[in-house]
């Protein structure tokens, strides 16, 4: 049996969860307030603002699809060898390859770059998620979850509010990218001194004993995941986790690119600001999350989050423009409300698998919707050129995607109430 963690040391375990989200973060808003200053210097003549737009859905598919790829492996990866070990691996990637930014000559060397970044992207979420909910008692996940889902936009906040200092030009871009690197240091932290999920070493202990016939050393956790009695379970949280991903990334993240294309000429510290607004109704939002959740239950709330997202994303982009006295009051409530899910992710998923597959069942839920959000973005791009550069009508066609959570959430299990399950055959536990 292994001794639950002293209180010192969950305290240290959640720091370091939502240290590794604030830099995923960070890694996330990077690109949307960078990216056409590095096409601008990279491209030089040839640039165009079309070009510039069409490279930026480039670059966001690049890092979902890393993010992707690497949700499903990293996260696969922390139910093998340990959530702080795999935690570790993940920011060390996106760390790394961020800092190597700084340094690209072509748009190509960036492209794969933000490729690997989203890699180590992709592992954080489900490693620091499930090592931090195992760690703390079934009463306080509304508030651990709210508190990673807030990490996660308040690196985009924390980012909005550098660059607002320090702005961001075609001649001046890449120390971001060193900035980037910063996090490695954390990521050696969490490879050797975290301490590890004690629900984790207990079931890591049974499986080695033979105690524990059906775990993940024994059956490949995808096995595991995409058959019975999981697959339903892992397909109805893929289809949930890719509706605000899908939403987010081919229909929020126009808004800043839009503020830096109007904007951008005249004051060019607008679209930090504009991402700084989004940023702080994200944070706010991604925290409250998981309490709306505990309050209305897990279904009714995320119905009513997928209406008021879609909703205010087209208000945000058929109602008003930027530089308007409306625009950056209608950025944050947009922020708000869309970033809602991000607190109730990490509260609902974690309870969908037992403890031997959550990393990577969690990874694959919440990761698989950037495969589709690479592609949605990609088809964004083309769009966004068919419909002559016009970031208002790319940003509202797509974030009519947001109703589809109002159907999906229908087939999704009700866990309100319920603790985590620690095997595939045990009783969740109670709260």
């Amino acid at each position: 049996m292994i001794a639950p963690l002293s209180p010192l040391a969950r305290w240290g375990v959640l720091a370091t969860a939502i240290l590794a989200l604030l830099f995923d973060g960070v890694e996330l808003g990077l690109m949307p307030v960078a990216s056409l200053s590095v096409s601008k210097s990279l491209l030089g003549a040839a640039y165009t603002p079309m070009l510039g737009g069409d490279w930026f859905a480039r670059f966001t598919a690049a890092l979902m699809l890393g993010a992707a790829v690497g949700g499903i492996v990293l996260g696969g990866l922390g139910d093998r060898i340990g959530r702080t070990r795999a935690l570790g691996v993940s920011v060390l990637f996106y760390s790394i390859f961020a800092g190597l930014g700084a340094f690209v000559e072509t748009q190509g060397q960036m492209l794969v770059l933000r490729f690997l970044v989203g890699l180590g992207v992709g592992g954080v979420w489900p490693n620091a998620v499930s090592l931090a909910v195992e760690c703390w008692p079934d009463k306080s996940r509304p508030m651990v979850a709210g508190l990673m889902g807030a990490a996660l936009n308040g690196g985009i906040l924390l980012l909005s509010q550098v660059v607002r200092v320090w702005t961001l030009t075609p001649d001046s871009w890449r120390w971001l990218f060193q900035w980037g690197a910063l996090p490695a240091a954390l990521g050696l932290a969490a490879l050797t001194v975290v301490p590890e999920s004690p629900v984790w070493q207990s079931r890591r202990t049974g499986a080695i004993s033979g105690a524990n016939p059906a775990s993940p050393q024994r059956i490949p956790v995808l096995r595991t995941l995409f058959s019975p009695p999981l697959l339903k379970t892992t397909l109805i949280g893929i289809l949930i986790g890719s509706i605000p991903l899908v939403g987010a990334w081919s229909a929020s993240k126009w808004m800043i690119p839009w503020a830096d294309a109007v904007a951008g000429a005249s004051a060019p510290g607008y679209k930090a600001s504009a991402q700084g607004y989004w940023a702080l109704g994200a944070v706010l939002g991604s925290f409250c999350g998981a309490q709306i959740a505990q309050s209305l239950g897990r279904r009714r709330a995320y119905a009513w989050m997928s209406l008021g997202s879609a909703v205010l994303t087209e208000v945000l982009f058929l109602g008003t423009r930027p530089l308007d006295p409306g625009f950056l009051p209608t950025v944050f409530a947009q922020g708000f409300v869309a970033t809602l899910f991000f607190g109730w992710l990490p509260l609902y998923l974690p309870e969908l698998f037992p403890t031997e597959v959550r990393a990577a069942g969690s990874g694959i839920a919440y990761n698989v919707g950037r495969f589709i959000t690479a592609a949605g973005v990609l088809a964004a791009g083309g769009l966004f050129v068919a419909l002559g550069g016009s970031y208002p009508r790319i940003g509202a066609a797509c974030g009519v995607v947001y109703l589809l959570g109002i159907v999906a959430i229908r087939w999704a299990p009700d866990t309100t109430g319920r603790g985590l399950i620690h095997s595939k055959t045990s009783s969740p536990s109670t709260p």
